[in-house]
């Protein structure tokens, strides 16, 4: 089967789902590290049977009842505003943001997460699709409210932003299906391997630390290539140009689950070895809205929609037992 592109990727799920078979792929693929495990044992992992995968437009996302409490503790100009900009990141791959089948609809666990959010500050939810570069700027300035977009807490980030936590972040090894590589689970198994990894992510840090552990122990240098959409990765997969693809596990086990050509051979924290990573909805620092966004996640992670999203789109290993303000990131980097 050839590499599928993310457009490729939505229209190989309609079959799938009818058959009855992308729920058991999607789930068997989707494993997450014992460290994920600790932070996420609140929701039970979804059911094969009941999982259902809509990629219109349409997406009749799960709603929440407006907090009259909570929402009175938005800022202001916000509030009078009357609607929550969430910048967004859509063309990535599912299950996290991605494109419907009309090719400009936001769909994915992300725009889910926010339209709870929304709900519960009685908002209106307003998605900005934006850049990965532009989301951190446009949440600085203040042109965005508030950022779902896969963003994980580092302290360095914290100097910037503040943070809502809403799920544990897991990333994954991902190699041909039909490749020599088996598993991946320490630095010794990647020595002299062509890696891709996104420029600026946390994964791509842990990758650099890993490497450097390789030299010191007399290991050979990973090749580290760099691509800027998921079909370039992919068919560099396939056509062998690279051994492994390091990106987070929700869509990497989505790819793999779908198009066959690729499989999962181990899983990290998005931390690395030193803390569980976190993913969280990101505010402009200290202009009052993260403390009603983390309330807002707290309601919906109690009330059970937080855990029917996340079953929705076969995650629910990720999940949180709750939302925590500005907890422990990853670390700064090191300083030579």
């Amino acid at each position: 089967m050839r590499s599928l592109s993310p457009h490729a990727v939505r229209r190989a799920l309609r079959p799938l789902a009818a058959l009855g078979l992308l729920p058991a792929l999607l789930l068997t693929a989707c494993g997450s590290g014992t460290s994920a495990a600790k932070e996420s044992a609140a929701v039970p992992a979804a059911a094969a049977s009941t999982l259902k995968i809509n990629t219109s437009p349409e997406q009749n996302r799960i709603r929440a009842e407006k907090a009259e409490e909570i929402a009175a503790k938005v800022p202001a100009a916000i509030r009078a505003r009357g609607e929550l900009v969430v910048g967004i990141t859509g063309d990535g791959i599912p299950p996290l943001s991605f494109l419907a089948d009309d090719d400009s609809t936001v769909i994915g666990v992300e725009s889910d997460i926010a339209q709870l959010v929304a709900d519960v500050l009685g908002l209106r939810l307003r998605l900005d699709r934006t850049s990965w570069e532009n989301l951190f700027l446009a949440v600085k300035s203040g042109k965005d409210d508030v950022g779902f977009s896969n963003i994980t807490v580092t302290e360095e980030r914290k100097d910037i932003y503040d943070f809502a936590t809403y799920r544990v972040d897991q990333v994954a090894w991902e190699v041909a299906s039909d490749g020599r590589i088996t598993k991946i689970t320490q630095p010794s198994d990647i020595a002299g391997l062509k890696v891709a990894v996104g420029t600026g992510t946390n994964q791509e840090k842990i990758l650099l630390e890993w490497d450097e552990r390789n030299k010191n122990a007399g290991l050979a240098p990973i090749e580290i290539q760099y691509y800027q959409r998921p079909a370039d990765y992919y068919l560099a997969l396939k056509s062998g140009r690279i051994d492994a693809y390091f990106g987070p596990n929700p869509t990497s086990a989505y790819h793999a689950a779908v198009s066959g050509d690729t499989k999962i051979v181990g899983t990290v924290s998005g931390g690395g070895d030193s803390l569980q990573g976190l993913i969280a909805g990101m505010t402009q620092k200290g202009n009052g809205l993260v403390e009603p966004v983390s309330e807002a996640l707290n309601t919906v992670i109690e009330n059970g929609k937080y855990g029917e999203v996340l079953k929705r789109w076969g995650i629910s290993n990720e999940a949180l037992p709750a939302s925590r303000v500005n907890p422990p990131g990853l670390p700064r980097p090191t300083k030579k």
